[in-house]
């Protein structure tokens, strides 16, 4: 019997449904005739073998309270130990209601007002605003940029490291560049951290989204110093598209730091996912390895697409090729435009809604991240856009 073949050509009007990437662009973006190409969930449909075990739940006719079966359980232990080769217990799980939900948990329970927590910028967003809003101290350690090449300022990061340093959050793999952090590197950041008594706190939720032949190393994989100072989050929302499910999970193999973290979400139910979440993560996991496998191919060459479009009609935009994900890091410092310049150019000029490089921190000027977990015909509609507005507006 063959697979089945999926069509990731097709549009679907998201419009009026609620869908931020769409419905929350006259308030985002000051107008809502753009096309977006920003917020990090893709415009394919998602996979039937998903939406239909979830109809086929709600066809019982009850949405009472709903536990975590067994299977849930062993669908994420065999995914894992699939895809990566680490073979990880059921008592290191735990649901956390999204990622980002997740890691303000362990800032919450693994430090106090005006502790410092390191970030890595650019870097996606959310570690800077969690732990500011929280009234931590951000402690930023840039990456280094070499020739469209990015590495850890690890030199950088045993000199700033000092006794109110606490976490470090780590985007593996990182987004928005779309690095698959390598095995050495993070083995030295895991030497270094567990050195200097800092709980690393591993976003890995773009994990199965590896492209054109790499590979993604989970953080607490790489060394006995990295299982025993570290908490994994991993979740199948972005590579299946269930952001709108929340639904994550989170990995913790030290004793310790696994009593006291999930004793913190246990106090607050924090720990219990609904029926919609154990069901969607357990179809994504056991039936859907074609679909993904079809998808990665499919974003694959969206951005060859895209690097080669630009490099042929806008060679002042480059693409930082994506080791993983469906995002790309678009250099643009070569159009000479001021950031705000460059946010008018994309918005009102192509009409594109894309993310503003800046917000994952001053060594995004410069940049753009654009979104291609869309269908071919949308972007290159909106790559015909850019060029319109680049050739209109600065190559007269």
């Amino acid at each position: 019997m063959s697979e089945k073949k999926y069509n990731f050509n097709e549009i679907i009007d998201r419009k009026g449904t609620g869908a931020v990437k769409i419905d929350a662009l006259k308030e985002r973006y000051g107008r809502d005739d753009l096309l977006g190409l920003w917020v990090a969930d893709m415009d394919f449909k998602t996979g039937d073998f998903i939406t239909d075990a979830m109809i086929k739940y709600c066809n019982n006719g009850i949405l009472g309270y709903t536990m975590p079966s067994e299977n849930y359980y062993q669908s994420i232990i065999h995914w894992v130990e699939k895809q990566y080769g680490w073979v990880i217990q059921k008592e290191w799980l735990s649901y956390a209601p999204g990622v980002v939900r997740g890691i303000a948990f362990t800032v919450q329970c693994f430090t106090k007002p005006l502790d410092k927590i390191i970030i890595q910028p650019p870097v996606y967003h959310p570690f800077r605003l969690i732990s500011s809003k929280l009234h931590r101290r951000v402690v930023n350690n840039p990456l280094i940029e070499e020739n469209g090449k990015y590495r850890m300022d690890l030199d950088g990061l045993r000199k700033l490291i000092d006794k109110d340093c606490k976490m470090l959050i780590l985007s593996n793999p990182h987004n928005p560049i779309g690095i698959s952090w390598d095995k050495g590197t993070l083995e030295e950041l895991a030497d270094i951290c567990y050195r200097k008594y800092v709980l690393v706190v591993s976003d890995e939720i773009h994990s199965d989204m590896c492209l054109f032949g790499n590979t993604h190393t989970p953080f607490a994989t790489v060394s006995a110093k990295a299982a025993m100072n570290s908490i994994t989050f991993m979740s199948p929302s972005k590579t299946f598209n269930l952001a709108g499910v929340v639904t994550s999970h989170s990995i913790v193999p030290d004793d310790e730091i696994r009593k006291k973290y999930y004793e913190f979400l246990q106090a607050g139910e924090f720990d219990e996912g609904s029926v919609f979440s154990y069901i969607a993560t357990q179809a994504a996991y056991e039936k859907g390895s074609n679909w993904r496998t079809q998808m990665l191919k499919y974003v694959e060459n969206n951005i060859l697409f895209v690097d080669d479009f630009l490099k042929e009609n806008i060679p002042e935009i480059k693409v930082i090729v994506p080791q993983a994900s469906f995002l790309i890091w678009l250099d643009c410092r070569e159009l000479r435009l001021k950031q705000y310049e460059l946010v008018f150019l994309f918005i009102n000029w192509a009409r594109l809604a894309l993310n503003n490089g800046v917000m994952f921190g001053k060594e995004g000027d410069g940049f753009m991240r654009m979104n291609v977990g869309t269908p071919r015909p949308v972007l290159e509609q909106a790559l015909l856009q850019l060029k319109e507005a680049v050739d209109s507006h600065l190559k007269k």
